[in-house]
């Protein structure tokens, strides 16, 4: 049965465009459908988490350029619950304002906070695992963060280092975080993954909102001060008035530096369940099935000759034909046709014009 005080906040007011064609900076790789499944990355969040939380309690978080878009891909989501960023101030005001939004509500309740973004191959044992940890902050003070066990040295993605040596008392499978580690370089990355505790930080964190309204109190005493004294208008119609005057004036910085580095009750609960934040079209073609060539398509008519180590997302055209291309993506959206080395990736902002 679904806990009527579990709630979910997804963040997505992220920007950028590192699916171009596909994702611009006004649609951004949230909001498009990356896997060619139908559905975007944003509509796939909020169903693996389906049996989990009431509808009621799922709460979304973007910019104001990106509002009519949730409302457009999520249709049945509350309007009230569609929380507007009126500008970029990074995780940590994000999370402060909607964790004293739902507090407001529910002075019980019990939320997972994720990106909008991310993939997730294995739902079942996803949601096996968030069922576990919503368990454990449930019944207690812990500030959770989800560690992936890391399948190679990625420089991309901070790390967590955690002390396995003894598992808290509630639950075996969580353990204290040791420190988290920013993104290494590559000799320091192949260190980590030699040994056991080293794990890729998700971004995906679970608590109640008690612990994570005083943690902030405690550590972040301004942004507090800022979201406390909203505290007559949250659910009101001047509420969006009052955000857009005062989240200017929050500190611009992320929720690890801001709370995560700082708070001593912090506990990582280690996972594999074929996890990635899709960072690039070169992790895009990791995560899905691949032929005995090393390819990755998707799209409903795509055939290749003597082509190897590619990715093709073509879901637009009736048919496409590749050949002789090895270690390229291939990808088209409208009216645009994008053909680059894998290699060269990081360039694609140059050629798209997009400057983000």
């Amino acid at each position: 049965m679904v806990r009527t005080n579990n709630h979910l906040v997804i963040m997505a007011g992220g920007v950028g465009s590192r699916f171009w064609p596909m994702s611009t900076n006004m649609r951004p790789k949230q909001f498009i459908d990356v896997l060619g499944t139908g559905k975007t990355l944003l509509q796939l969040t909020v169903e693996r988490f389906g049996n989990m939380v009431p509808a009621e309690n799922i709460w979304v978080v973007t910019n104001r350029d990106y509002v009519d878009i949730v409302r457009e891909q999520l249709p049945d989501m509350p309007q009230e619950n569609i929380l507007c960023e009126p500008c970029r101030r990074n995780t940590a005001p994000c999370i402060a304002y909607v964790s004293w939004r739902i507090k407001s509500k529910d002075p019980k309740a019990n939320i997972v906070v994720t990106p909008s973004d991310h993939i997730v191959m294995n739902v079942q044992e996803f949601q096996r695992v968030i069922k576990e940890c919503m368990a454990f902050t449930a019944e207690s003070d812990a500030i959770v963060t989800l560690g992936m066990k890391p399948t190679r040295p990625e420089t991309g993605y901070g790390y967590i280092q955690a002390d396995l040596s003894t598992s808290s008392l509630r639950n075996k499978s969580i353990f204290r975080v040791d420190s988290f580690r920013e993104k290494p370089d590559l000799e320091t990355a192949q260190q980590y993954i030699k040994k056991n505790n080293y794990f890729w930080n998700a971004g995906i964190f679970i608590w109640n909102v008690s612990t994570i309204v005083n943690a902030f109190r405690i550590y972040q005493p301004r942004l507090a001060k800022i979201f406390e004294s909203m505290l007559p208008v949250y659910g009101t119609a001047e509420e969006q008035a009052v955000i857009d005057e005062k989240f200017p004036q929050c500190e611009n910085i992320s929720v690890d530096y801001a709370i995560m580095e700082k708070a001593e009750e912090i506990f990582v609960c280690p996972a594999d369940f074929g996890w990635s934040d899709l960072g690039t079209w070169g992790s895009l073609q990791t995560q899905l099935k691949r032929d005995l060539y090393g390819n990755a398509c998707i799209g409903n008519d795509i055939s290749l000759f003597e082509t190897h180590n590619c990715i093709v997302h073509a879901t637009q055209e009736k048919k496409v034909v590749v050949q002789g291309l090895d270690g390229y993506i291939v990808a088209e959206n409208d009216d645009t046709l994008l053909i680059c080395k894998l290699s060269e990736e990081q360039r694609i902002k140059q050629f798209s014009g997009q400057d983000k």
